[in-house]
């Protein structure tokens, strides 16, 4: 994988409408990137409060963010292809349109299970800022200038499952949970004036797609024939679980359990969480100087090392809250490197298709997460052994996978 800076320069202004520079760009697409971010956690802090206001379980309360993943899955398949074959703009903003309308529509649900599928809907359609911030990218850059851009990204989407729980939080302090949901609202329709002001084609015609439904199975197909994107993704997104199954279950596991406040917990969460934007900075400097694979590889080891850790802390309950923090730190951080160069070598080979590439590998990572989220409540709020088994096994897959199905191949 060589730099390509000229042609990359040369890229960013081809097919576009108007010139974006190369900051402005990572702002508008981290800005959309967090939008999933901020969809999953602006509300954790809330979860009890949703559970007694519902008179409702733990699970019952979990199944909306389950929910919620599984719509930004589905919406991705949906809104990848879509883009690819109409060009990245239209698609975007329909779906932050529609975005904006069932954000409101959770904010006013009167039931659980209302809250749970205007909670699905808001998935689906906040899936299409997600899928095609990625496939922008890909259209401007490959190689290592893709993956510097994807950890520049960072940034943004790093810092948003540190302020998201930090905004929860404090929003309780004068209103209610829906009122969470209606600052989500607002949130969108900002992102709605960016996009449609500021953000460029960047597909132009002569390179969309046009086949339809039976191309659109064909090329993921192709895709899922293909082990080393197979094997990224997959890796990816089982990564993407033992964080999400921290999500799950921080809410309960840290304020039932170790007795902290909605504003302590907002507080540890974003702590947790600034390890993303730390490593995933450094991934940016070292991604010049190391294979992408071994950085992986790295990242993915971290994981389940700190998901190992935090099953002995939590089965011994010698440490208490001392030992969980440390553990949790370095799994969530992991993410850092795994998700910039997990998504750069799964759409290496893949610049025709880059919408519905990145449609199947987020679809993977929020399917993965939404099915490993619920897991960590069956064993109700009274133990967080549940949590850390499940984190466990999805980095040990993790790492599994990938070296199963990408032993021997890089990216051409």
């Amino acid at each position: 994988m060589e730099r390509q800076p000229r042609q990359d320069q040369a890229s960013e202004r081809a097919g576009e409408p108007f010139p974006i520079s190369r900051w402005r760009l990572a702002a508008i697409l981290g800005a959309l990137s967090a939008l999933g971010p901020l969809s999953i956690d602006t509300y954790l802090p809330a979860f009890p409060a949703i559970a007694s206001d519902f008179d409702t379980t733990t699970s019952q309360v979990q199944l909306s963010l389950t929910a919620c993943l599984l719509g930004l899955a589905l919406g991705q398949i949906v809104a990848g292809p879509l883009s690819d074959a109409l060009g990245r703009r239209r698609p975007l903003l329909v779906g932050l349109f529609v975005y904006v309308l069932s954000s409101a529509a959770c904010a006013v649900a009167l039931t659980a299970p209302m809250l749970t599928g205007a909670r699905f809907v808001q998935g689906l359609s906040g899936a299409a800022s997600l899928v095609i911030a990625r496939a922008i990218v890909r259209d401007r850059y490959s190689g290592v200038a893709a993956a510097k851009f994807f950890s520049m990204l960072m940034l943004v989407t790093g810092a948003a499952p540190v302020l998201a729980p930090l905004i929860g939080s404090q929003l309780l302090l004068i209103t209610s949970w829906q009122g969470v949901f209606f600052v989500l609202a607002g949130y969108g329709v900002v992102l709605l004036l960016l996009a449609g002001l500021r953000l460029p084609e960047t597909l132009p015609p002569e390179r969309r797609r046009s086949g339809g439904v039976r191309d659109t199975l064909r090329t993921y197909r192709s895709l899922l024939a293909d082990r080393f994107f197979l094997g990224c993704a997959l890796s990816g997104g089982l990564a993407f679980s033992a964080v999400f199954c921290y999500i799950s279950a921080s809410p309960f596991v840290l304020q039932d359990i170790y007795g902290v406040s909605p504003q302590t917990f907002g507080l540890l969460f974003g702590l947790n969480s600034v390890g993303i934007v730390i490593v995933g900075q450094v991934n940016g400097l070292l991604v010049s100087r190391f294979d992408q694979r071994t950085l992986l590889i790295t990242g993915l080891c971290s994981a389940l090392f700190g998901a190992v850790a935090l099953l002995v802390v939590v089965t011994t309950d010698v440490l208490g809250l001392a030992g969980v923090l440390p553990a949790l730190f370095l799994v969530v951080s992991s993410i850092g490197l795994v998700m910039p160069n997990t998504t750069t070598l799964a759409l290496a080979d893949h610049p025709d298709a880059a919408g519905s590439a990145s449609a199947l590998l987020g679809m993977l990572q929020f399917t993965l997460g939404g099915l490993a989220a619920p897991l960590v409540g069956l064993g109700g709020s009274e133990s967080a052994v549940p949590m850390a088994l499940v984190m466990v096994l999805t980095a040990l897959a993790a790492l599994g996978v990938f070296l199963t199905l990408t032993r021997g191949r890089q990216p051409a």
